[in-house]
């Protein structure tokens, strides 16, 4: 077995799940500064950044019918080339409608990365290291977000608009990405069940393990082809045979995003701003986050094929559950004191004009805070005080919002981050693989952008402590979900999975 020749090349792919990272995390950092410059409101600006997952769900549904037609190396680098394109247009636009087209680009490329970089790897793997490699996707994706939050910190300070360099940055990797995926061979699986080029799959296979491998391999694939049937419609995973596939893809697609990783990792320096860090700390905090995230991958990269899919996902959902119910506690107990120090902080001369009115007085809750001050200030103040000023009055314990915010994340990446993208990767049988992963990958990012797209008006409406409330519920839920419905793939190839998975 070649396993350095494997590693290389799934190393390679994977490097689409750092673009995917990076991009997913670098606005982040930009989120100020592109309110201010575009002039935004809460709805543009949860648009601005959940547009990428409105991209991502276009993305999702081309990728996998085009890759059948076109190869999954062949979408890859076109992947390449849309994440250059985006990261260049967005960094110089100057018009918010010019930015969310370029970062809709963007998008696209994040839907074609996260769907065909695993199912390249997975029809490449051997079963025994399949779930490690397939994990590298996710590895990269969380070495991605770390970059970012790197990038970010160091570019900050950059006068003259930071956000467009932070953005901007991307370019780099992405051509890298582009030049590297000429190297890599195409699926042999896909050669040998789309192109019918048995003798070049071998070649590939035999460079992976060898004759005898290469020779199993290829009989294995050829027998899983039934040429009675027609090619796949979108209306076959509809159908009762495939049922238990898809509810298991489905519900863990649901059940990675609606926990809200992505608002975490998109609104990291936001949510530490809003525990009463400082612009610099809350970088910083993001950092650490990012670095949590790398660590613990890697772990479920040692673990996903020791321990097991379905035993990750259940351990990394119930802790989930309590870092989330820390976080709801540790906002809800926070209060809101006025005194001259916290309101001489107030950047705008007229609003710090008009709260000179509570001097002495402290609230217990969000909810409180903005029943008393709303109808002292106008829209355009009252807006400006729950996204820039509140965070000068919060009295909260924000070592235990830092702690909860780094045990979800930890508990995320051994579980529902790289483990869901396996299992959507193995559970497919060939035939309708390349339009279900499609699907399945839609409905991920379509919960990923309604997310995205709420959590600042849940935010600044309903506060933290409702918003980390609503996702320790849903993580909840997740628990029961993989309990009653996932099974456990490891250690099986993909043909003995369609054999155990179809009902027939």
């Amino acid at each position: 077995m070649n396993k350095s020749y494997t590693i290389l090349i799934s190393l390679i792919v994977a490097l689409g799940g750092f673009l995917l990272g990076f991009d997913s995390a670098v606005i982040s950092g930009a989120v100020k500064g592109i309110t201010i410059y575009f002039e935004m409101t809460d709805a543009m600006l949860g648009f601005s950044v959940g547009c990428v997952v409105f991209g991502a769900m276009a993305g999702n549904l081309m990728a996998g019918p085009i890759s059948d037609i076109l190869g999954r190396k062949k979408v890859l680098i076109i992947v390449a080339a849309l994440f250059t394109i985006s990261a260049i247009w967005s960094a110089l636009a100057t018009d918010y409608t010019v930015f969310i087209i370029a970062r809709i680009i963007g998008g696209i490329g994040i839907g074609g990365a996260i769907l065909i970089a695993p199912i390249y790897i997975a029809e490449i793997a051997p079963p025994k290291l399949r779930g490690s490699l397939v994990s590298f996707n996710q590895l990269n994706i969380v070495i991605g977000i770390s970059v970012a939050y790197f990038s970010n910190y160091f570019l900050v300070n950059i006068q003259d608009e930071s956000w467009r360099w932070m953005l901007g940055v991307e370019a780099i990797p992405a051509i890298i990405y582009f030049l590297a995926l000429w190297t890599v061979p195409r699926s042999p699986r896909w050669l040998i069940l789309k192109k019918n080029k048995v003798d070049l799959a071998r070649k590939t296979l035999t460079k992976i393990g060898g004759d005898k491998y290469a020779e199993i391999t290829t009989s294995e694939i050829q027998r899983g082809i039934d040429k009675k049937e027609k090619k796949a419609k979108l209306s076959d995973i509809l159908k009762s045979k495939y049922s238990t596939i898809m509810i298991i893809a489905l519900g863990i697609a649901f059940f990675q995003q609606i926990t809200g990783i992505n608002a975490v990792f998109y609104y990291a320096p936001t949510i530490f701003e809003q525990a009463g860090g400082s612009t610099d700390s809350s970088f910083l905090q993001a950092i650490v986050v990012g670095l949590t995230n790398l660590v613990f991958t890697l772990v479920a990269i040692w673990l996903i094929d020791r321990l097991g899919r379905k035993p990750l996902l259940l351990i990394g959902s119930s802790f989930m559950t309590v870092a989330l119910i820390m976080a709801t506690f540790a906002f809800n107990s926070a209060t809101y004191d006025f005194n001259s120090n916290t309101i001489n902080q107030v950047s705008n001369t007229e609003i710090k004009t008009i709260l000179m009115d509570f001097d002495g007085k402290s609230f217990q809750s969000q909810t409180e805070l903005f029943e008393a001050v709303k109808p002292k200030l106008k829209n355009e103040q009252f807006l400006n005080f729950k996204r820039n000023e509140i965070t000068n009055f919060i009295q909260i314990n924000a070592t235990l919002v830092l702690i909860a915010i780094l045990l979800y994340v930890a508990s995320f990446a051994i579980s529902l981050g790289p483990v869901m993208w396996t299992l959507i990767s193995e559970v497919f049988p060939n035939k309708i693989k390349g339009i279900a992963i499609s699907v399945v990958g839609f409905f991920n990012s379509l919960v990923s952008f309604s997310v995205t797209q709420v959590f600042p008006w849940e935010l600044s409406t309903l506060g933290p402590t409702i918003t980390f409330g609503i996702y320790a519920a849903l993580s909840f839920c997740a628990i029961i979900f993989v309990y009653k419905f996932v099974i456990e793939t490891k250690g099986k190839t993909l043909e003995e999975l369609e054999k155990l998975l179809i009902r027939t």
